[in-house]
C-alpha cells in the first residue's frame, strides 16, 4: 500500500472533485452516488465502440473508482482555442451522443442539475469545460469527468458546451485567448460540424438563457451545502453566470443571425 501511495500523482483542474490521482496508466477518483450510473454508461460506450472516454477498471483497496488514464493535454491553449479544434469537438460530441443511443434515459442514479424541458434524447456530459476535453496533436480525442452526466436533450448538452467554447460569456470573464473571438461565427461553425437541426438552431439561444437562470439557482443551492460548490460560489461563479446572461441579452439578435 505504501509503494502505491508513493506513485500517486495528483491531477488538478476539476472544480468539484478533490482527491483525483494518477497511478501508472490509471486514474483513481473518489466514489460518488452517481458512480454506478457513470460506470454503466462508460461500459456502454466501450461496447458501442466509442473511443473518446475512459474505460472502467474497477475499485481499489481504498474504495476509489479506477479508470484508464487518457494521455494528452487539456485546458485552454493556442492548440485548443482555434476554429478547427471547435469543429473537432462538435464532431466528438456528436459521436458521444450517438454512442449513448440505447442506454437507459431513466433519471435515477444521476447527479442531476439544470435541464431542458423537452424529453431526454441522450445522456449528456453536461460539463465540457476546457479541463474536461483531452486533446493530442491539436485535436480533441476524449471527454473525461462524467460526474455531472445525465439524461438530457442534444441541444442542452450543446448549449452547455458552447457556454465554455464559443464562448457564451461576458468578455471580462473569458480566458485571454478567447476574449476577441467571433462568438456568432463559432456558434454556426459548431452547429454545422455537429449537424444541429434548423429547429434546434432557432431555439439555441433561448435554451442558453434558460440554462443560465436554472444553473444559477442550482449552483446557489449546492453552495449552501458547503464544500467545493461553496468555494466556486464564493469565487464569483454566480456573478459570472449573471454577466453571461446579460451579455447574451445585449447580443442575442446578432448571434441569432448567424444561426438562422
Amino acid at each position: 500500500m505504501v509503494a502505491t501511495l508513493l506513485h500517486e500523482i495528483p491531477l488538478q483542474g476539476g472544480d468539484v472533485t478533490d482527491g483525483v490521482v494518477r497511478v501508472g496508466d490509471t486514474v483513481r477518483r473518489p466514489v460518488k452516488p452517481a458512480t454506478p450510473a457513470v460506470h454503466a454508461l462508460l461500459r456502454h460506450l466501450e461496447a458501442a465502440g466509442f473511443s473518446g472516454a475512459p474505460r472502467v477498471v474497477g475499485v481499489d483497496g481504498l474504495g476509489r473508482e479506477i479508470l484508464t488514464y487518457v494521455p494528452g493535454s487539456c485546458g485552454m491553449s493556442l492548440a485548443s482555442a482555434g476554429d478547427d479544434f471547435l469543429a473537432g469537438l462538435a464532431v466528438l460530441l456528436r459521436e458521444f451522443h450517438d454512442a449513448t443511443q440505447g442506454f437507459s434515459l431513466s433519471p435515477e442514479g444521476w447527479e442531476g442539475g439544470s435541464n431542458d424541458d423537452d424529453p431526454a434524447q441522450v445522456i449528456g456530459h453536461c460539463d465540457l469545460t476546457p479541463e474536461n476535453v483531452i486533446y493530442r496533436d491539436r485535436s480533441p480525442v476524449a471527454l473525461i469527468d462524467f460526474d455531472l452526466a445525465r439524461p438530457t436533450t442534444r441541444l442542452f448538452d450543446i448549449v452547455t458546451t458552447l457556454r465554455h467554447w464559443a464562448p457564451i460569456a461576458d468578455p471580462v470573464d473569458r480566458p485571454p485567448l478567447q476574449r476577441d473571438l467571433d462568438v456568432g461565427a463559432r456558434l454556426r461553425l459548431f452547429c454545422d460540424a455537429y449537424g444541429v437541426s434548423s429547429r434546434d438552431r432557432r431555439r439555441l439561444l433561448e435554451l442558453a438563457r434558460v440554462r443560465f437562470h436554472r444553473s444559477y439557482d442550482v449552483m446557489r443551492a449546492r453552495a449552501g451545502g458547503g464544500g467545493n460548490w461553496a468555494k466556486m460560489w464564493a469565487g464569483g461563479a454566480g456573478q459570472r453566470i449573471r454577466r453571461a446572461a446579460a451579455w447574451l441579452d445585449v447580443h442575442e439578435d446578432e448571434l441569432h443571425a448567424y444561426l438562422v
